[in-house]
Parts: structure tokens; sequence; C-alpha cells
């Protein structure tokens, strides 16, 4: 197996020449190299009209918080210090006292809002809530409930308030209950040790060994930094300050800083490609479905799943059920995408088979990454439920065939994946 991971990883460098898709989506835009750093694109596309004599009723919802700072002090000290230790001893080029300058400028931004929802977070989560609203109206009509609940973080407690109260302001009618408490975290935000045991196997840290030695060079951009190899070769870890300096570049788009530096130039074209493409590889190894450690990762939003199907059935039997809104983390929202199996993100293989089936990160767990599944039916006494899932806004196809278009019958949709569910854990029974 061992010698398969090997072969795997190094077809990667000569399978990208032809695999462009990513490739030119980066090089389009090179804010979508930033993975979950990816600031929330607002959706493009139309909605498809639904069913004849259909009508939107009920909203179940999952979303991640907005923009954040970075959230290790290390993001900014570490790089931070690297610099400081080569500049005392004059080892650093302009450009990288310029890098210096600008990473202390985002330091002090970020000063003791670590992890915090930024300004362009909560607009992102106040412009959720109004294309919602104005996407849904017959949802939120007259004196409906609307029930939100967050995970304990405050970005995120913080998410929820900024949809709510923008909810609120478009209709101050709505009856609004909201909570953010650890009772609810065993689905909200699930650490489940039985299925990540398996994560981080021999096969997966052999595949990302090999990968980062063959794609990750990190040699010509320190020789853009400092002035003495000797240095460099003796004092800096080279491909960790690559790392922290890439997540920084990607991450100036989430605050008002973005306004006054890049840290891009650093990096050219190549660069930015296989840095991107190593993160691409390692959140599809943590939480989608890979071959090399069991392809079970996803089914660590199983309690999430089994929840929105029950709140789903629960608040159908009311004439008029409004909304369930939650709030949590893109470590939910990418695996409950997998489980899914939304767009064909829950299809199982190795991690270089990702640029052919377009498992592409940015297009899944942006800041503000939210699922949402829209109910139809044509009145209150019509059990013939239909559902449409939308991925960030955009409209998400299912493992199922579809009564029409992204409409799907909910009967089929829910034991679907209600069943699906429940063969997992009788296997987890079985090995456990």
């Amino acid at each position: 197996m061992k010698r398969t991971v090997l072969i795997l990883a190094l077809s990667l460098s000569a399978y990208c020449l032809w695999a462009q898709s990513s490739r030119e989506d980066i090089k389009k835009n090179v804010s979508l190299s930033g993975s979950n750093y990816l600031a929330y694109p607002a959706p493009l596309k139309a909605l498809t009209p639904a069913p004849k004599g259909e009508k939107p009723f009920y909203i179940s919802h999952y979303g991640r918080h907005g923009s954040r700072f970075l959230i290790d002090p290390n993001d900014y000290d570490a790089p931070i210090l690297t610099f400081k230790r080569a500049n005392e001893k004059g080892k650093l080029t302009e450009l990288g006292q310029q890098t210096m300058a600008k990473i202390e400028k985002m330091k002090v931004e970020s000063n003791k809002r670590l992890g915090e929802l930024t300004e362009l977070g909560a607009v992102q989560h106040q412009q959720i809530a109004s294309r919602m609203y104005h996407r849904f109206p017959e949802v939120f009509k007259g004196d409906v409930h609307v029930d939100a609940k967050s995970t304990v973080v405050i970005r995120c407690i913080l998410s929820m308030t900024n949809e709510l109260m923008e909810l609120t302001a478009l209709n101050p009618r709505l009856q609004i209950t909201h909570d953010a408490s650890e009772h609810d975290m065993y689905y909200m935000n699930f650490n489940d040790k039985l299925t990540f045991k398996n994560r981080k196997n021999e096969d997966t840290k052999a595949f990302n060994e090999n990968y980062e030695n063959s794609n990750i060079h990190p040699e010509r951009l320190m020789e853009t930094l400092f002035n003495d190899a000797e240095y460099v070769k003796l004092y800096v870890n080279e491909r960790q300050l690559m790392y922290q300096l890439f997540d920084l570049a990607t991450a100036v788009q989430n605050s008002e800083v973005r306004h006054e530096l890049s840290l891009f130039e650093l990096f050219n074209e190549e660069e930015i490609y296989l840095n991107w493409q190593r993160k691409n590889i390692g959140w599809f190894q943590e939480y989608g479905s890979n071959a090399l450690n069991g392809g079970t990762q996803p089914f660590s939003q199983r309690n999430l799943l089994k929840m929105i199907i029950h709140e789903a059935d629960s608040c159908m039997q009311f004439e008029r059920p409004g909304a369930t809104l939650r709030f949590g983390h893109e470590t939910m929202v990418l695996p409950l995408t997998c489980l899914l199996d939304l767009n064909g993100y829950g299809k199982t293989m190795t991690p270089d088979k990702l640029e052919e089936n377009h498992w592409f990160n940015y297009r899944i767990f942006p800041m503000g990454a939210n699922i949402q599944f829209i109910f139809y039916r044509k009145n209150p006494s019509d059990k013939d439920i239909l559902v449409k899932v939308l991925l960030n806004e955009e409209e998400a196809t299912l493992p199922l065939t579809a009564v029409s278009g992204p409409y799907y019958r909910w009967s089929e949709v829910k034991d679907y994946y209600l069943n699906k569910i429940s063969n997992y854990e009788e296997t987890l029974k079985e090995t456990n």
C-alpha cells in the first residue's frame, strides 16, 4: 500500500499538467486559493422555478460563521519572530522587511480579536439573511416562528445575531427564539472520536509527506526574503515559513486590512496553486470520503443530519413552520456536504483523483458557507413534500432521482439518508 501511496503522490505533478480546472479558477481569482479562508462569494445563478403549484413553506439551515481573524496568536507571532531575528542580524532583503511590516499591521488589526468575526463577516450574514428572505418570502410571511441555534463560539453567536437582526428588520413580526448551549453540541459540533480515530492513518500520512516533498519548494521564496542562504539553512524552517506566509496571504481578504495590503505577490502562480492543492488534499483527507483512510469521515456529521431530518418532520406538522437556522463551523459544513453527497462531493476516491472529480474545497466551505434545505408543498394538507438543497445558495444535486430539476421527494430523501446512517452505525457496532 505504501508503494501505491508513493506512486499516487508523485503522479500528481504530472497529472496537474492536463487537469486544469482548478488552476484556471485560481488564476482568474487568486482569493480562491484561500480554501476555508475564502471570503464568502455571493451566488450568481438564478433559482429554478418550483414545479407547478409548489410553494416554499419551511427552511432548515446549517451555516458556518462569517469571515474571521486568524485563531492562533502564533499565526502572526511565529513569522514575525522569524523575520525579527533575521532583521537584527541584517539578513532580510527589502522585501523581507516589507513583509514583516505587513504582518505586524495584520497583527495590530487582530489585537484581542483572535478568532472573532470581522466587519466583513457580519455583513456576509446580513446579506445571506436578506437573500433568504427575498428568495423565499412565503416562509417568512407574518408572525411565523424562526428558531436559531449556534455553537458556543462567539463568532458563530455573532453570525447568528447578524442574520436574525436582518430578518427582524425585514419583518418585525417574526417570532424568533435563539440559543447557544453545550446542550446542543452533540449535533451542532460533534467530536466524533470513533470516526476520527482512523483519520490520520499511515497511508494518509505517507501520501501527505510524499506530496509535500515532491511539490512544495520554498527555496525561491526564501531567496527573495533573506539575503544569506547559509543563515536560512541554519535558522529558518523554510517550508513552515512558506505555509505561514501563505495562510496570512489568503487570510487578508477577510478583514479591513485587505484595502491596504496584499501578500500574494510573494508567491508565483505555481506556488499559489500547489499550496492550495496541498490544503485541498488535507481537507479532503480529514473530512471527505478518502479511500486511504476508509472513506468514513463524512459520517462524523450523522447526528447533525439526523437532527435536521427529525426537526424537519416535526416542523412540517405545523401549518406555518417558518425556519430552523443553525450556526457553526466549516468542520461541520464540509463533512455534512460529503455525507449528503451534494454535487458528487461524497464520492469515495484517493487524493490524486480530486481534480478530475472537481473536488475543490473553495466551492464547499468559504467563510459564511451554508447548506439550506428548502421544503415545498401545494398546501398544508399536501403530504407529498418536495425539497431542494442549496450549497452556498446555489442549487445542488443529490444522489437520488429528482422529481424535477433540483427538486426531490422528501420521503425518498429522508429514507435514503437514514438508511445510509443506520448502515454505518451498524458497522461501528461490529468494529468497536
